[in-house]
């Protein structure tokens, strides 16, 4: 078996062996099919392309988002870490995350919810025309669909895969409910690692 080392000959060669298994993915727009190679790529299961969820603005208002410098926003550092950094720069694009953040601790202390949820309440309202990503916590996308729902967060793309049995699910119904450009998975799947490789596509069509 010949062992395949070189990393960009490892990815160019997984990427043409999903569009190898999934051809159907050749009759939609390109951005579309970019996102979800990556996201097929991520997971490493291949029947995530039917599940992945793409409003029409979406590629078209994250681009906008990217080349403008605008900033992202995420819930979890998780997310923030795995984002391309080079491109970041090229872009000049800053990722967010304030889930650390000394405020955010105490106030999720005083409150007794979640800081995903009280970093989303502080964040969102700063990265109007921007990105926000979540990738792990349906408290935090509640938060930001309620904000959004009041006019007082108006993020260009939402990327929403939060994970999980308590709140996943409802969340991201409640987002592909919003007058808002989205990419999401329905259901409980979803993760920090999709919602990055979601970004990261779109940087690398940026």
């Amino acid at each position: 078996m010949k062992i395949i080392k070189n990393p960009r000959a490892i990815e160019k060669r997984s990427m043409d062996i999903i569009e190898e298994q999934l051809p159907e993915l050749s009759m939609l727009p390109p951005g579309e099919r970019e996102i979800i190679k990556r996201v097929v790529h991520t997971t490493g299961d291949l029947s995530c392309a039917g599940l992945v969820r793409i409003h029409p603005q979406a590629v078209a208002g994250g681009l906008k988002a990217l080349r403008s410098g605008r900033p992202i926003l995420t819930d979890v550092n998780m997310v923030r870490t795995g984002i391309i950094r080079e491109r970041l720069a090229a872009l000049g694009v800053e990722a967010r995350c304030l889930i650390n953040d000394p405020a955010v601790v105490s106030r999720a202390r005083e409150t007794g919810v979640t800081r995903a949820m009280i970093a989303m309440e502080m964040g969102a309202p700063g990265v109007d025309g921007g990105i926000v990503a979540i990738g792990n916590a349906p408290t935090a996308l509640f938060a930001l669909c309620h904000l959004i729902s009041a006019g007082k967060a108006r993020p260009a793309l939402v990327v929403g895969t939060p994970v999980g049995f308590v709140g996943a699910t409802e969340s991201k119904e409640e987002l592909m409910s919003l007058n808002i450009p989205y990419i999401t998975i329905p259901g409980t799947r979803g993760g920090s690692t999709i919602a990055t490789a979601i970004i990261n596509a779109l940087l690398l069509m940026a």
